[in-house]
């Protein structure tokens, strides 16, 4: 199940930093981000082994989890809020807002015998 965890910010006066550093519930084999989305939902499926954590790092978007039963919306925001996917999460990524960049890290190298595109 979707978790929105808090990532560990030291702040100044000059500024911020975001650290991702032993707060993932694995070891990070892939790292990718998606920007200058026009109004299309991405995503729309699920994994069999792989776990992910989002970070919107800049703008936002609306992550959804969905099952046949029901569908729960995360609002990502915010550079030090991050949500972890379990593989079993059915999610698709939608109302991005201009310039916004989704950071994804993921659990597994890219294999497209993972992917599940039926809820």
């Amino acid at each position: 199940m979707a978790e929105l965890i808090q990532l560990p910010t030291f702040t100044d006066n000059r500024g911020k930093l975001t650290v991702i550093e032993k707060c993932l519930p694995f070891d990070i084999e892939r790292v990718y981000y998606i920007y200058d989305v026009d109004d299309s939902i991405r995503g729309w499926h699920k994994h069999k082994k792989t776990v992910q954590a989002a970070v919107a790092v800049s703008g936002e978007c609306t992550i959804v989890i969905k099952t046949l039963d029901s569908e729960r919306k995360y609002q990502l925001n915010r550079p030090d809020q991050c949500l972890i996917l379990m593989p079993d999460d059915f999610h698709y990524m939608e109302n991005f807002s201009q310039h916004a960049v989704l950071m994804v890290l993921a659990s597994e190298f890219f294999d497209p015998n993972d992917y599940i595109t039926e809820i």
